[in-house]
This record gives structure tokens, sequence and C-alpha cells, in this order.
């Protein structure tokens, strides 16, 4: 009989053992989270906070890297361009999950198919915020009944955005007509309307509720289910009779759709636990916005259903493509 010589035995050995152990060994390096805003924001804030509890829980460095631009099709990219090993993650929003490929059919985005959801990390409302001095509304259906009479104008952070959809709803909604004027980003868009340049804006709680108890903006509605403990007076906009304009802005960890599944499913895992837990949830408090913990069994029902109510909210609202 043929003698099988050692070496050759140890690779074909090796061979067998390769992919349980490559799976063993993840993660064996840092690893990093890809925000496709600007630093400060909520998409930044909650990817940071997540940062912490997931280092300690998979034993590596986990880095936050911000990568903002054309409406955050450029994290997007960039984070699809690496190895679907894990390694890479993308802070996705519902924005740019159910929205962005709406509105650039070009760039061929198909989050569904480009990515897995590996977490829900949170949800963050909008306020509805208008300048005291020059808007004299003190509820929703004042301001409506103010734009009905005199044209007032609304600031967005461009097409898609929570700004322009919940301002779109409020229109539709309210039956008035406003002029959107875009910017670049919140504190642009807050800049002015401090100054009175604008009439309101749906900006999240976390980047407005600072003017806000400081008196230079005055709140009239905060989007989603319950009120917020930081502002108990401000009412929803279900209670504010807007009931229609109501859909949650959520946050997602998502990896390359490549990505191995033990990969995946200790992501899933791990990302559960720490939405769980009385820390993250307090953090997020905080700040206004709060946990949505979602099973690992329901994740893809969740993130299916949420974005086909948000592509539905596009075609009311008249969101076409470019």
């Amino acid at each position: 009989m043929k003698r099988i010589k050692p070496a050759f035995l140890f690779l074909a050995m090796a061979g067998i053992t390769a992919a349980p152990a490559q799976a063993a060994e993840w993660p064996n390096k840092p690893i990093t989270i890809v925000v496709p805003f600007s630093a400060g924001g909520p998409t930044d804030f909650i990817a940071r906070l997540v940062a912490e509890p997931l280092s300690k829980k998979l034993g590596q460095a986990v880095i936050v890297q911000n990568k903002p631009g054309a409406s955050g099709n450029v994290g997007y990219k960039t984070t699809l361009s690496e190895r679907a090993d894990g390694y890479t993650l993308l802070h996705n929003t519902v924005g740019m999950q159910a929205l962005n490929p709406l509105m650039y059919p070009a760039l061929n985005m198909a989050p569904s198919k480009d990515y897995t959801t590996v977490g829900i990390t949170g949800t963050m409302p909008n306020l509805l915020v208008v300048n005291p001095d020059k808007v004299k509304a003190n509820s929703v259906k004042e301001l409506v009944e103010l734009a009905k009479n005199e044209p007032l104008t609304y600031a967005t952070f461009g097409m898609g955005t929570s700004p322009h959809v919940y301002g779109s709803l409020l229109q539709k909604y309210g039956k008035f007509s406003a002029l959107q004027v875009p910017y670049k980003g919140s504190s642009n868009a807050m800049t002015d309307i401090v100054a009175g340049q604008v009439d309101y804006l749906f900006d999240s709680f976390t980047t407005s509720i600072g003017q806000v108890t400081a008196g230079r903006l005055k709140a009239l509605a905060i989007t989603g289910q319950n009120r917020s403990a930081l502002l108990p007076d401000v009412p929803t906009l279900k209670e504010a009779g807007f009931e229609s304009v109501d859909l949650k802005f959520w946050f997602s960890l998502q990896a390359s759709a490549d990505t191995p599944a033990p990969v995946v499913s200790e992501l899933r895992t791990a990302i559960f636990e720490i939405t769980q837990s009385p820390e993250y949830q307090k953090a997020l408090e905080e700040k206004g916005a709060a946990a949505l913990p979602t099973a690992p069994d329901v994740l893809d029902t969740f993130v299916r259903e949420e974005t086909a109510k948000w592509e539905k909210t596009a075609a009311d609202i008249g969101i076409e493509a470019r």
C-alpha cells in the first residue's frame, strides 16, 4: 500500500478543518464601523455608543470611521468595497436603506442584496421646531393654519432626509404648501432657523434639544409614538392630530451580504444583547433616543416591513429617481 507522506497528510487535514477554524478565530483583529455621515449627528453618536460594548463582547477594538458624502452613499460604497469578512460594518439609516436606492438609481444600490443586517442599534425621533420670535404658533395645528395663509419655508438636509420626509408628510396631511430650503447638515440649518432665516424644521432630537431648552427654538411636536421624558410637555404628532406622519427613524449595523454565516450569527447575538442592556438603553435615553432590541430570528422581517413603509411614504410624497 502506498504510504501518505506526512506533509501531504497535514495539508489534507488542514483542508478539512480550515473553515471551522477560520470561523472560530473571528475576530482576530480590530473591527471598523463606517458611519456614512459627519461626526456629531445621531448616526455617529449611536455608532460610538454601540462600539464600546461590542468591543468588550468580541474581545477586539471596534473603531468608528466617518465617511460622509453624497447623502451617505460614499460610506455605503466604501464599506461594500471591503472584504466580506465581518471586519468592516456599515452603520446604516432607514433613510439610506429605503430612499437612497430610489433617488440614485445610477449607483445601483440594493441594500437588501448588498448587505445583511446584524442589528438594530436604536431609533431617534425628530422635533418639529420653530423660531418663536418669527413664527407665532404654539401648536402643530396653529402652524398649519398659519401656513395656509402665508408662505412659509422649512429646512431640510436634502431630498430623502428625515426633515424632508416629515416636512413633506406634514404638508400632505395638513393640506398646505411650503418652500423647502436644503442645507448640507443640521448645524447649518440650525444656525439659520435660530437667526429667523427659515420658519420650521424637523431636526433630530439630539441636535435640537439644546436650542429648545435654551428658549431659542420652540418645539411643537415630536415624531414617534411616545413623548420624551426630556421634554414631557411636547406632544407627539399623533397627539397633535397627525397620526399618518408617524414613522420610526431607525439605525442598523450591517455587514456585506457574503459575510460568513457564523460571523453574522455572532454579531446578531452580540448586538441584540447590547441593545437589551439597561446601560445602553439609559445612554440612548439621555440623548432623546431609544433602544429597539430586535431578536435575530425576526430581524430580517423587521427590516423588510419597515423598509416597505418608508418606500410607500416616498411614493406618497413624490420622491422620484434623479
